[in-house]
């Protein structure tokens, strides 16, 4: 179907089949039988009579035989078990008197939240807003306001999201059947309190619904020529860059989250956004998704992404605290997000999802996966609304009579080659003096103030397995070619970066530019593959750094 076809569809016809409403003509509603469930339950509960886990748990029984879904029996008993036995007996009273009723409610309100959404529902960037599968390869932007997300949020609850033909879309489960079915069946502390995360959520909205938005990206890099964004770069598009390495600050304590600059914060995601968010998973995304909920209605409508793919999620509120990780994740109690808010009603919170490589072993040193991997963060980190100050420096540089390099990559150019001679093939001289003022090559960075850093750590490492350091030089070459003026980087204590804030020093003193570190990575990885060394990248790269342990300036290195 052409793009121009796709544009005169109705939006919803898309989104349709996975919504558990009917549509007569242009109106969507709830079948007869959930329009009675939903205004008993809202009525509380001496009128729906659903005071306790169990019979919570038989009443959505009922509710998804009569729609003809699969009901699971152990997901009944999840609902009881945590409803009953795990909750707290003045918090189970809360629940089912005043947080249930409310949230039948809003439930009940969904199909005129959806129609006020997509009637409001507008063009940004000159891309469609409205609500809609965004499938691989498709790129687009979603609008939803809180109280949508809230409403489609309760729908995954109480399980009532159509199953069939999600697996043929490519699309995660999004019914929180999973979780309630795993604490019941093999039990686990961190599984209790992934969901005490999600019931705070709820908790929190019906106190005071939030009033602001959330947008949902899908970003691809163009497989082939494209007028609107840069094509998916092959090799020489990173060893000819002459774009200047941006500021790296490396953070061997705190957490990715809890950074309050202007930042985009790294997902280390599954390629089924959400990964086991909604099951037994309790890592870096699946955590994210649980302190910030309202990432989870992603699963809904997003495609698993492609190599050439990321998803961007502005405006995701954080509702609680935690502490742990894994097995030793904990709820520790209200969060109170005090992010500003950006023009168009978003938390100035920016999440990107990036799927890393699972278990690459030594193909992670191969050509074809270090440009993967390379390609797929510089896809989520690059913003295609900058596209044009691609353009427009490009065309200035070539009017000031510069040989332009292919594509978009002369950005910068070398004003004068680094002059320093080789121990061995591609690798620089240690010894080498840092260039001095006269000697800098590569334009300056234009005023990059309003522009927004990346704050990511251990990406597609410890169960993914891949190589911490070589993961470090990707993320800031991605980040470094699309122009974002800083990265944060949190080693969450990690062994192997011990090390790593002097060798970005060592780097940084060097004027290196994207390609001298893309070069230098190539050969790095030739000779990991060829087995002539087995050491890091860093002590490949530095051996005196890693011999003289007791020396802490790395500039000591050139002496």
């Amino acid at each position: 179907m052409c793009d121009a076809t796709k544009r005169c569809e109705d939006p919803v016809n898309s989104i349709l089949p996975f919504l558990p409403l009917c549509r007569r003509s242009s109106a969507l509603f709830w079948p007869p039988v959930v329009v009675e469930f939903l205004k008993s339950l809202s009525k509380g509960p001496l009128h729906s009579q659903v005071s306790t886990g169990q019979l919570l748990a038989l009443a959505i029984y009922e509710l998804r035989n009569s729609l003809h879904f699969f009901p699971n029996y152990s997901l009944r008993l999840g609902f009881a078990l945590f409803f009953d036995d795990l909750l707290s007996k003045d918090d189970a009273e809360k629940w089912f008197g005043e947080v249930l009723p409310r949230l039948g409610d809003l439930l009940l309100r969904l199909p005129d939240l959806l129609e006020i959404h997509h009637q409001n529902a507008g063009i940004f960037n000159g891309v469609e807003t409205g609500l809609r599968l965004l499938e691989s390869q498709e790129s687009g932007i979603v609008f939803l306001s809180q109280e949508l997300v809230a409403a489609l949020l309760v729908c995954a609850l109480f399980g009532l999201f159509p199953t069939t033909n999600r697996g043929a879309k490519h699309l995660p489960a999004i019914n929180f059947d999973d979780l309630f079915v795993c604490i019941y069946e093999c039990y686990h502390v961190s599984l209790e309190n992934k969901i005490k995360c999600i019931i705070h959520y709820f908790e929190r909205i019906c106190m005071h619904m939030p009033t602001g938005n959330v947008s949902f990206e899908r970003k691809v890099l163009a497989l082939k020529n494209s007028r609107s964004g840069i094509v998916y770069p092959k090799t020489n598009f990173w060893s000819q860059s002459v774009v200047s390495l941006s500021q790296l600050e490396v953070h061997k304590s705190g957490l990715i989250e809890d950074q309050s600059t202007e930042a985009l914060e790294v997902d280390f995601a599954n390629k089924y956004i959400g990964g086991g968010a909604l099951g037994r998973g309790c890592v870096q995304e699946e955590i994210r998704f649980m302190i910030n909920p309202e990432l989870i209605v992603s699963m809904l409508f997003m495609s698993s992404m492609a190599d050439n793919e990321a998803i961007e999620i502005i405006g995701a509120e954080r509702f609680s605290n935690y502490s742990g990780y894994a097995a030793s994740f904990r709820f520790t109690g209200d969060f109170v997000d005090q992010k500003g808010v950006d023009s168009l009603g978003r938390r100035k919170t920016r999440v990107i999802a990036l799927d890393a490589l699972c278990s690459p072993g030594k193909r992670q040193y191969q050509v074809e996966y270090l440009l993967r991997e390379t390609n797929k963060a510089f896809c989520g980190f690059f913003d295609q609304t900058k596209y044009k100050l691609y353009q427009k420096l490009s065309d200035e540089i070539e009017a000031q009579g510069e040989e332009p390099h292919q594509n978009i990559r002369n950005l910068f150019y070398k004003s004068k080659n680094l002059q320093s001679a080789s121990c061995q093939p591609g690798k620089p001289d240690m010894s080498a003096e840092p260039p001095n003022d006269n000697e800098k090559k590569g334009h300056q960075w234009p005023n990059l103030e309003e522009m927004i850093g990346i704050a990511t750590g251990n990406w597609g490492c410890g169960a993914f397995g891949g190589d911490p350091e070589v993961k470090v030089a990707i993320q800031w070459l991605a980040a470094s070619q699309a122009l974002r003026p800083f990265m944060l980087y949190y080693t969450f204590g990690l062994k192997e970066l011990q090390k790593l804030e002097m060798v970005v020093k060592w780097i940084i003193s060097h004027e290196w530019t994207v390609g001298d570190l893309w070069n230098i990575l190539m050969d790095y990885s030739f000779q990991r593959l060829k087995g002539n060394t087995q050491v890091g990248f860093f002590n490949w790269l530095l051996p005196s750094l890693y011999s003289n342990d007791d020396d802490d300036d790395p500039m000591m290195l050139d002496e």
